[in-house]
């Protein structure tokens, strides 16, 4: 082997060791993310279920000094029982939501998730990335120049095997320490967690449950594990260290409110009938429970797989006995619609955004059942521009906009919002299309044309300058 050689292969596996480094220390901070944002992993969109959460992330997110800014819930369609965060975002899986028997469970979860965004964990973790590849740089570097040095002098020496050796220890004692780094942050966001449950008169008991039961799923699977070589701490020890802190709070005993956890059991019924299968439904939620969440279940389960004449005397009995809830309106409202009663559906709706505390997602269905039912756009549009003030990266209300647009004749914003919600769904060169069409019907420097031009031009990051 040649010095130059040496040196070549040197430089290729520090490549490959600093690619391996980083996409292991970031797996857990930010792989779930990317795969969020892609459309292979949907994301639960709900009125009901986001006014929840949030009640429940708002004392937390205020008691760690961030309501000035806004953090976001995402609801994620998942099975597992997992929560995280990116930016300003805090991503709980339904899984979690579903597993969870009681609101302090899912409040201990978000305080934990919270003490994460509190303490800057994901921009120190990118730090210590970056600290790590300069080591490794230097330690590989340092390491290339002994193998060069054992090559020339015939490639089998003992300086030819140090170098090899330096090349091969940095990687691990620096993927170690990350690891170590990472349970850290782990450590901390837990006692975070715990502060700001207190400081909110809050008991940390749900938060210990749900990473005790984590620890009993996991049981076997950690037995034989090296505990240095995990982003986590070990579950046991975790829950262990979790309880002697949390059993310290004032608050320990403090159980949720009859009128949370009656929103809670809702919650998990609409789940639970939106997505299980209308056997296990009634398995779980049988004929002769008559309680609220059972009949909300049992309720949607019918409309989505039986008759929908038996499901709307269903949701009527609900409205009956809890006519200030609004998503039993929305329900209603939904079922019609789906049911190519769009015209029907516009009074249960219009009820149900006059009742909920955040309608935007509402409007957006009202707005659809105005447009299906041939009613004029003027509504329609008021009611979508006030949804995308709150949710403007709505796919589906920037199309429903286009149509109201074109109810009215309104061709320019018709072509615009067509274009913004191909934008939103990530299909650009549509998106361009539609954008340049648009430019063609505003004025030349009007709000509308600027819009369209932002578009058309845009090109995504490490595409500037090119041109399809």
């Amino acid at each position: 082997m040649t010095a130059r050689h040496a040196c070549q292969t040197i430089v290729s596996k520090l490549r490959a060791a600093l690619i391996t480094l980083t996409a292991g220390a970031l797996v857990l901070a930010q792989g779930t993310l990317a795969n969020a944002q892609s459309s292979s992993v949907p994301i639960v969109r709900d009125a009901e279920i986001e006014a929840l959460v949030a009640d429940y992330a708002t004392p937390i997110i205020n008691a760690a000094g961030l309501g000035k800014n806004a953090t976001r819930i995402v609801l994620v369609n998942n099975p597992s029982f997992n929560a995280f965060v990116d930016g300003r975002r805090i991503f709980i899986n339904t899984g979690a939501l579903l597993q969870a028997e009681t609101p302090n469970e899912i409040i201990g979860v978000l305080a934990h998730e919270t003490g994460h965004l509190a303490g800057g964990h994901l921009a120190k973790l990118r730090e210590q990335l970056a600290q790590a590849q300069t080591q490794m740089i230097i330690a590989m570097l340092l390491g290339a120049g002994a193998v060069a040095a054992g090559a020339r002098g015939g490639g089998n020496n003992g300086l030819a095997s140090a170098g090899a050796a330096a090349v091969a220890g940095p990687q691990e004692m620096i993927r170690r320490s990350l690891l170590s780094y990472q349970r850290q942050q782990e450590e901390n966001a837990d006692r975070a967690g715990v502060k700001f449950l207190s400081a909110t008169g809050q008991s940390a008991k749900g938060m210990h449950d749900s990473f005790a039961r984590l620890a009993d799923q996991i049981l076997y699977q950690t037995r034989y594990i090296d505990p240095y070589m995990q982003s986590h701490p070990l579950p046991a020890e975790r829950v262990r260290a979790l309880a002697e802190l949390a059993r310290s709070s004032p608050y320990w005993d403090k159980k949720d409110s009859p009128t949370l956890q009656q929103r809670h059991d809702l919650m998990r019924a609409k789940l639970y009938g939106f997505m299980d299968r209308p056997d296990a439904v009634l398995r779980r939620f049988q004929a002769g429970d008559t309680s609220t969440p059972a009949r909300y279940a049992r309720a949607i389960a019918s409309y989505r797989f039986a008759n929908s004449t038996g499901a709307l005397g269903q949701i009527d009995a609900l409205i009956q006995a809890n006519p200030q809830n609004p998503y039993f309106h929305e329900l209603k409202g939904q079922a019609l619609l789906e049911g190519g009663k769009p015209a029907e559906a516009v009074a249960p709706l219009r009820h149900a955004v006059q009742l909920a505390p955040n309608p935007s997602l509402i409007q957006i269905m009202l707005a659809q059942a105005l447009i299906a039912s041939n009613a004029r756009g003027e509504e329609a549009v008021t009611l979508l521009e006030q949804a995308l003030r709150r949710e403007p990266e709505s796919p589906e209300a920037h199309q429903q906009l286009a149509m109201a647009y074109g109810r009215k004749g309104d061709l320019a914003h018709a072509d615009l919002s067509s274009a913004q919600a191909a934008f939103m769904r990530g299909e650009l060169q549509t998106a361009r299309q539609l954008a340049t069409r648009a430019k063609t019907r505003f004025p030349v420097g009007s709000p509308g044309w600027v819009k369209a031009d932002d578009i058309s031009s845009y090109r995504p990051p490490g595409q500037a300058g090119q041109r399809n």
